[in-house]
């Protein structure tokens, strides 16, 4: 008797390794996509800021709350639709309006219209991440789901070296216009080969027996999501964490501009390297050390990231507190690199213990959670923190340093969660 095609009502077996790799590939330059999009805006913030006659605040507000608020509440409607439906056409379909988007963003006249974009951009960005996850988990088994994931999360650094680097690079010399609409028509050229190469494959999961299992309702996946502890201190430690991340991320480039009073070009380089490679290498070791840790003990997938948040925060303050830029840079290097160790245990750690029909709903529950209040806080409150201290006491060029250096305590307590929910995951783990 033939078996079913791969990918369409059987799960990837070893000899679909070519498949697996196209898949994953495709995925990556989509997420790819996604932060360059997002990116584009942080390192665009001052030429903006000049024309528009923006401040710190209302920055703060379109790299932050005006998008996460929508990208966060969109992404579990969406996800829902994602647990029953072919994931792959949402995926292309979420690429093409977002990058439509951003295209548009070039036509900003005011913040209103460049906070209707952002708006734009965040619905499309909101049925990529929670389709994909879920697509990722049912081509790969439990014991290589983490590393595979780490390595779909390689898209994160590259995507952010490619938002620095492109949109500064275009933005200096065709201005930042110009930025938005080239990038925009980049990622519109990508969705139809999405729905070419990729295959949309059978929901899987450890036990035969559900695979075929309907999704429950929202309210029996929710309650569900909350007893699993281990869930539960993850989602509140990468939060916390995510308050100080996207603060870093998005005032970056203003920081470097003001503080040591490098030029745009410049600016998008440095960040670009310090994001695409030390981001690149703190992916790809939390995943790997992450499974190599849990290959010996299963709580060892978790506690390897709380290690790193807990090392990021002396680093990150030595970068902003420092007065040499070569020392800033660098130590920012380390920061970013130990910053970005918790993705690949974010992701993979809960596709583990959850069951197939909810994988999709239980990413989107991390989005909502970690971007309402990571996103959607971390740049918002930096900024508005910022504009008061230059009000306060007239550090104009150097609140920014005092802002940041103040939100990436965060991370410390996000830390502690992180390492209390090491102790309940073997446990959660059984019960699957």
């Amino acid at each position: 008797m033939n078996s079913p095609p791969i990918g369409l009502t059987a799960p990837p077996t070893t000899s679909a390794a070519g498949l697996r790799r196209t898949m994953l590939v495709m995925l990556g330059l989509v997420s790819m996509f996604n932060y360059i999009d997002r990116t584009v805006l942080s390192v665009l913030q001052e030429p903006i800021k000049r024309e528009l006659g923006l401040s710190d605040g209302q920055l703060g507000l379109l790299t932050g709350l005006a998008f996460a608020l929508f990208y966060a509440t969109l992404s579990l409607p969406i996800a829902r639709l994602a647990d029953r439906f072919n994931r792959r056409n949402i995926i292309a379909a979420s690429l093409a309006t977002w990058s439509g988007m951003t295209a548009l963003s070039g036509l900003a006249t005011g913040f209103g219209s460049l906070v209707a974009f952002r708006i734009g951009v965040a619905l499309g960005e909101a049925g990529s991440v929670p389709a994909s996850h879920s697509i990722i988990a049912d081509y790969y088994p439990p014991e290589k789901r983490v590393t595979a994931l780490a390595l779909w999360g390689l898209a994160l650094p590259a995507g952010i070296m490619l938002g620095y680097a492109s949109g500064g690079w275009i933005a200096s010399a065709l201005g930042w216009r110009l930025a938005f609409g080239v990038i925009g028509v980049a990622g519109l050229a990508l969705a139809p080969i999405v729905l070419l190469l990729v295959r949309e494959p059978a929901r899987t999961g450890s036990d035969p027996s559900i695979r075929t299992e309907k999704a429950p309702p929202l309210g029996e996946a929710m309650r569900f999501l909350w007893r699993l502890r281990t869930y539960r201190y993850m989602l509140i430690g990468t939060t916390l964490h995510a308050f100080a991340q996207y603060a870093m991320m998005s005032w970056s480039a203003p920081f470097y501009m003001r503080v040591h009073h490098m030029p745009l070009a410049d600016v998008a380089s440095w960040l670009a390297l310090m994001n695409g490679l030390g981001g690149g290498i703190g992916i790809y070791l939390g995943g790997r050390l992450s499974d190599a840790a849990g290959s010996r003990d299963p709580a060892g997938r978790v506690w390897v990231s709380a290690a790193a948040m807990l090392l990021m925060v002396p680093a990150a303050l030595v970068q902003f507190l420092i007065p040499s830029l070569t020392a800033s840079l660098a130590f920012g290097f380390i920061a970013t690199m130990l910053m970005f160790f918790y993705y690949g245990p974010i992701i993979g750690v809960p596709q583990s213990v959850v069951p197939p029909r909810i994988r999709a709903l239980t990413s989107a529950v991390t989005l909502l959670v970690f971007n309402l209040f990571g996103l959607g806080l971390g740049p918002a409150v930096t900024g508005f923190l910022s504009d008061y201290l230059a009000a306060a006491d007239g550090m104009h060029d150097t609140s920014l340093r005092y802002a940041l250096s103040a939100v990436v305590l965060f991370s410390l307590a996000g830390a502690g969660s992180i390492a209390w929910a090491s102790r309940f995951y073997a446990d959660d783990l059984k019960r699957q």
